[in-house]
């Protein structure tokens, strides 16, 4: 992402600039999910109450940070992504043109299609944190899952948006056949992710 303060970040989101846009704010809402997963793990770790978890909190710990990297990264992509786009745009009318904006537009689609791909498989981390984690942190696990639904559900609609002006359809057919399925799952873990913190809210 930004290498910069968020203050400038959200500054640049709220300005004129074409770039970042909604698809950056997706993967920021992903790493930031990632993230408070990863800060439940730590406060798991090291506690003799959680000992019997601990090897398999310190697996979450270790794949919620590469999933938080590879958001933070695909905050930026998200923008190069478009950059090309709106180059494609520019050249002058004929087949050459049509061709480079369909290119760039799958280019376009792999971005919010990852970041989709990282929230499904963020939010399967989100059970046993839910389930075994430290129950003083169980509403951040419950933020967690929902953020991470909110940067599926985000990078969905530019998904969508893009899939809309792609001519080829075995293409669009392929995305929709990863995607459909990724989501039912998606919701149903959260329903099970909220159940639990519900469950969990008074345990000390």
């Amino acid at each position: 992402m930004y290498r910069e303060s968020l203050k400038k970040y959200l500054d640049d989101l709220a300005s004129r600039k074409p770039a970042p846009g909604g698809g950056s704010a997706a993967a920021l809402a992903g790493a930031i999910g990632a993230a408070l997963l990863s800060k439940v793990a730590n406060f798991t770790i090291g506690k003799d109450k959680y000992k019997a978890v601990e090897q398999e909190m310190a697996g979450i710990l270790n794949h919620c940070e590469e999933l938080r990297e590879d958001f933070n990264s695909l905050c930026s992509e998200d923008a190069r992504a478009y950059k090309k786009f709106s180059d494609a745009v520019k050249l002058p009318r004929g087949r050459e043109r049509q061709k480079k904006i369909e290119q760039a537009l799958k280019e376009a689609t792999a971005v919010p299609l990852q970041v989709c791909k990282d929230a499904h498989r963020a939010v399967k981390l989100c059970l046993p944190l839910a389930q075994k984690g430290n129950a003083n942190l169980i509403t951040d696990v419950g933020i967690g899952a929902m953020l991470l639904e909110c940067a599926f559900q985000s990078a969905l609609l530019n998904v969508e948006i893009n899939l809309k002006d792609i001519k080829d359809d075995r293409f669009i057919l392929e995305v929709r056949e990863v995607l459909e399925p990724m989501e039912k799952e998606l919701v149903s873990i959260n329903q099970e992710v909220s159940s639990e913190v519900e469950r969990r809210k008074g345990v000390k």
